[in-house]
């Protein structure tokens, strides 16, 4: 079992940055691949970025590739979403997931029901 506890979250104007970590527990970390996702009032929570297990592959969702960055510290069990050039649509609940299972696709890391484990999540809310 893993548990996830995210933080970093906060008030920031747009521009501006945050950057997020997700804190893992166990000794298995290095096991599962990690995502970002991202929930906003009254809409479905979507992938924001996604990490392999060693680090060698990252997943951006369009709307952050270029301004967010992912990275994970195996030796520390956690991964970070750096967040930059802020907008105000960023603004959201941010989860983290941890998943067992492999990319083959492309496509299979920016679906939320791979994931077996969730954080509580962090707000994120950036003004305009």
């Amino acid at each position: 079992q893993v548990q996830l506890v995210e933080s970093g979250g906060g008030l920031v104007q747009a521009g501006g940055s945050l950057r997020l970590s997700c804190a893992a527990s166990g000794r298995t970390f290095s096991s599962y691949a990690m995502g970002w996702f991202r929930q906003a009032p009254g809409k479905e929570r979507e992938f924001v970025a996604a990490i392999s297990r060693n680090g060698g592959s990252l997943y951006y969702a369009d709307s952050v590739k270029g301004r967010f960055t992912i990275s994970r510290d195996n030796s520390k069990n956690t991964v970070y979403l750096q967040m930059n050039s802020l907008k105000a649509e960023d603004t959201a609940v941010y989860y983290c997931g941890a998943t067992r299972g492999t990319d083959y696709s492309g496509s299979y890391y920016r679906r939320s029901k791979e994931y077996e484990y969730w954080g509580r999540g962090t707000q994120v809310t950036v003004s305009s």
